[in-house]
């Protein structure tokens, strides 16, 4: 416990300094391109894992109901255009008969795709931990498909509480002899369960993608400031695209796709840039060079 504050403490008392060293790094490390490329793959993944998703979980719930809470959920990640990508799945579960074993199986492997990219881009940004360790391959094979599994157990959690809460928010009590509708405290706790599975979300892929064992104190504080910041700049996307925004004028039809990619890759640029001070923490406390070589020499 000593050590751990005797290496926090100059950071705290310079967090300029480590701030710089956070910003060299992830040039360093090339991470503009790792979020281009893990964007990327996200926008061919989103769609069949939510897919195939939405077709598992309609076993147990209503359809309608499963929509409204990816519709919800998407709005987090596409402030923009969250309706056409939830339409495009919607689509999807009304043709789903026409998909066979082999279409499944191609669509799981779309949907695994950027579980695989974003490994690939903690790899390099932990490049000292690679250096000392390695993974078995079946253990990166396994991990896309297990988030998978997951975001399905995650998704199913979800829309329970989202239906407890709408049915809660049609409720009245009398306190004090003033009838108090029960519809904002609904909404405020259904955005903050949100903002709670998009913290432990983020937690668990700082604790699970990068090799070897990472401080859950590290992974945690990662995952609220990411959230904390995806957060303020969602509103400020949604601020910019409904006001002088002219990517509809610009990219016509395409505009869509344009939107989705570049809120997903902002989106993975704050991810990145939390495992990037995940990385220098250890750095520091490890007492590892600072002008160490790029993750792309591992």
């Amino acid at each position: 416990m000593e050590s751990n504050i005797r290496h926090d403490t100059p950071i705290l008392r310079r967090p300029g300094k480590f701030l710089l060293r956070v910003l060299t790094g992830f040039k360093r490390n090339q991470g503009l391109l790792l979020a281009g490329a893990v964007a990327y793959y996200t926008l061919l993944s989103v769609i069949p894992m939510l897919a195939l998703i939405l077709v598992g979980l309609s076993h147990f719930i209503e359809e309608q109901q499963l929509y409204n809470t990816i519709l919800t959920n998407l709005k987090l990640v596409m402030p923009a255009h969250a309706e056409r990508v939830a339409g495009q799945v919607w689509g999807f579960l009304a043709r789903r008969q026409l998909v066979g074993v082999v279409g499944i199986l191609v669509m799981l492997f779309f949907s695994s795709m950027a579980f695989t990219m974003l490994e690939n881009a903690m790899a390099i940004i932990f490049s000292h931990r690679v250096r000392k360790h390695r993974r078995h391959f079946l253990i990166s094979a396994i991990i896309p498909y297990a988030y998978i599994f997951l975001l399905g157990i995650g998704l199913l959690l979800v829309t329970v509480v989202a239906g407890a809460l709408g049915a809660l928010a049609a409720q009245h009590i009398i306190l004090l002899g003033y009838d108090l509708s029960l519809a904002a405290p609904s909404r405020i706790a259904l955005y903050f369960s949100g903002m709670f599975g998009m913290v432990m979300m983020l937690t668990s892929l700082y604790l699970v993608m990068p090799v070897g064992r990472i401080a859950f104190r590290y992974a945690l504080a990662g995952g609220i400031t990411a959230t904390i910041l995806w957060e303020i700049i969602r509103h400020i996307l949604v601020w910019y695209y409904s006001t002088i925004s002219l990517v509809n004028v610009i990219y016509g039809s395409l505009a869509t796709a344009v939107v989705a990619l570049l809120s997903i890759e902002i989106a993975v640029i704050i991810l990145l840039l939390g495992a990037q001070v995940i990385a220098e923490f250890e750095r520091r406390k490890s007492e590892l060079p600072e002008e160490d070589t790029s993750g792309f020499d591992i």
